[in-house]
């Protein structure tokens, strides 16, 4: 018998009584006694999943989930607790509800010209893991160089536009991981809290690295947070292109990791299975760097705002970063329980509104009823 079961429960318990995260708010000492001993058929346990929740009390901008899967069986072996998280990051996506798809560009309206003054660029990304294989926080190094054998294979039969090249980071100088880092084509290296208490970071650099088409606008981190990161960006205003090339790409992608044998983790319940919990569903984040330093001093109506249209805000450098000039991430807060098209809609909507009010108070008129006025969605 391992020396750890020769311990009740409720002697390991974590201290908890510090933290606001939702695995905080909903552990507790009954349920972490019924999770304890039980483990993944990969040898996953709870105290794995926690552990970043319990590392990391807190966030000074969004509340952070507090556990991550470490494979695909995670969320049903420990889905006493899951289930509940999931409920409380998504807005009430109860473990009944089925998860839904819209991946045709041409449904969303507008967001072809935002202001460049205030939009200076647009971004959508996604997840996705590759069935079989355990996540960032739990895989071995075979298991991650795999991920990065099947990512390249199918990525090396993109065409046209999307045709480009793979750039492990092993093989690449501190200044090139650097300026890809500055250009916001590169993940960052290993120093967010949230990633080093999950395992997420072991053996770095090993079967890390990007690949990005030769015009630098749609990408694919390989083997950072999720076994894969696909990404489409670019300078300004015209998320609805950026859209557009998201889902072509992801398209492209997909068919030919099908056609090599392989499939993504997905369920009619969770839809995209992705390491953390508040990346499940779509996996969609669809974001703007927007710069709008009077309503975001103006913290009552931005948040408001940010609320009823269901979006949150980051520092531009990333989850763990502020913002001192009043230019802001701007995303979805969603991932489960809306559609693609839906999720970057609300950021169309939510951006084009948050400009009008800018430009209100460069004229010095008052937004209050503006916002007041807001049907929340």
């Amino acid at each position: 018998m391992s020396s750890k079961l020769t311990f009740k429960p409720e002697e390991d318990f974590p201290d908890l009584s510090k933290h606001s995260n939702h695995m905080a708010h909903i552990l507790t000492k009954s349920m972490y006694g019924n999770l304890r001993d039980k483990v993944t058929k990969n040898g996953f346990t709870i105290d794995q999943a926690i552990q970043t929740g319990v590392d990391n009390p807190g966030h000074p901008f969004i509340m952070t989930v507090g556990c991550v899967a470490g494979d695909e069986e995670s969320y049903d072996d420990f889905a006493e607790l899951f289930d509940p998280i999931i409920e409380a990051r998504h807005s009430g996506f109860k473990k009944t509800d089925k998860h839904k798809t819209d991946m045709n560009p041409n449904n969303l309206k507008g967001g072809a010209d935002m202001d460049p003054k205030y939009v200076l660029s647009s971004r959508v990304r996604t997840g996705r893991s590759i069935r079989g294989l355990c996540l960032p926080p739990h895989c071995s190094r075979a298991e991650r160089r795999q991920v990065e054998k099947i990512a390249c294979a199918a990525l090396a039969n993109l065409t046209g536009d999307l045709k480009g090249g793979y750039h492990p980071l092993s093989g690449m100088s501190d200044a090139e991981q650097d300026q890809y880092i500055e250009d916001h084509f590169l993940f960052d290296k290993p120093v967010s809290p949230l990633l080093l208490a999950s395992g997420m970071a072991r053996d770095w650099p090993d079967a890390r690295g990007i690949w990005h088409n030769d015009e630098k606008n749609f990408l694919v981190w390989v083997n950072e947070e999720d076994h894969l990161r696909l990404i489409s960006m670019e300078k300004g205003g015209n998320i609805s292109g950026v859209f557009h090339r998201f889902c072509r790409g992801i398209t492209e992608v997909e068919k030919h990791m099908k056609a090599a044998g392989y499939e993504y983790m997905w369920n009619e319940h969770l839809g995209y299975v992705l390491t953390c919990p508040s990346n499940l569903g779509t996996g969609v984040r669809a974001g703007v760097h927007l710069k709008i330093p009077l309503v975001s001093a103006k913290t009552d109506h931005f948040d408001a705002i940010l609320k009823k249209m269901r979006l949150q805000k980051r520092g531009t450098g990333g989850v763990d970063t502020a913002s001192n000039d009043g230019t802001f991430d701007i995303s979805n807060a969603d991932r489960i329980g809306f559609s693609e098209v839906e999720l970057v809609q609300m950021v169309v909507d939510g951006v084009e509104f948050l400009i009008s009010c800018e430009k209100k108070l460069e004229k010095g008129e008052d937004i209050a009823a503006d916002v007041a006025a807001i049907a929340a969605k």
